[in-house]
């Protein structure tokens, strides 16, 4: 579903002789040693001018292919936010669904988004697709076992929960290990996330990944090197944290 830019690189190299880059530069020097007809000697050549233009406002709504406007991805998500869909469940257990992305259509004449949100009360990921022209929902899917890429919320929660958690400590060690520093919070990394999903040898703990949403955190410190946690499974719909092995 993801658009993707082909990139072009052309490129050239031109060779000439030693010869020919001596009478270049004599025939280079001699003119530029005689003064230019009309101009006087010595005048200062007009220096280049650059320009700073103010920041152009974005439009209220795209054309064509162009990606979601701010303005159209807030109407899109006000007109996809059904009754049904608002009593859905965040990540944090609170009322109203958890939002994870939008895209442009990529197979429709008219511009529609497509909204992805995870009810975390049901554990399906819920698909909107909304006329950016009309404003109107003109269709919505669900569906189990489908996972999105995590969104940044459900990234903080699974650090939260890690932290609140029995393995806190290992990612203190293993942050001091790393920099030869003490932990001293959630500001000394950067953390982003994969989503697990349960394979045949993990640990009962983690069987339920892909029908529940699972995060695996890939952590950093701030000042670059990376901190292993690779092996503690972070069970978001259930909010608990296992270990691997």
């Amino acid at each position: 579903m993801r658009s993707t830019t082909v990139r072009r690189w052309a490129w050239g190299l031109g060779i000439s002789t030693a010869t020919a880059v001596t009478a270049f530069g004599v025939a280079g020097w001699q003119a530029s040693a005689a003064p230019t007809p009309g101009t006087t000697p010595g005048a200062a050549a007009e220096q280049p001018r650059v320009s700073d233009p103010s920041p152009v406002a974005e439009p209220a709504a795209g054309t064509g292919s162009d990606a979601l406007t701010t303005g159209e991805l807030a109407k899109a998500r006000t007109a996809a936010l059904t009754p049904q869909l608002a009593a859905a469940k965040d990540v944090t257990g609170a009322a109203g669904p958890e939002y994870l992305s939008a895209e442009l259509s990529a197979d429709s004449s008219v511009r529609r988004a497509e909204l992805y949100f995870y009810d975390y009360g049901t554990d399906k990921l819920v698909k909107q697709v909304v006329d950016l022209g009309t404003g109107k929902l003109t269709g919505s899917y669900t569906a189990t076992g489908m996972q999105q890429p995590a969104a940044d919320r459900e990234v903080a929660t699974a650090l939260d929960l890690v932290l609140a958690g029995p393995y806190a400590k290992d990612l203190r060690d293993r942050y001091a290990q790393a920099t030869s520093r003490t932990w001293t919070g959630k500001q000394d990394v950067v953390v982003t996330a994969h989503v697990h999903q349960a394979r045949p040898a993990d640990p009962a703990a983690v069987r339920r990944c892909g029908a529940h949403r699972c995060l695996r955190l890939v952590v950093q410190a701030a000042d670059g090197p990376f901190i292993d946690l690779d092996d503690i499974i972070i069970d978001l719909s259930g909010r608990t944290v296992a270990r691997l092995k």
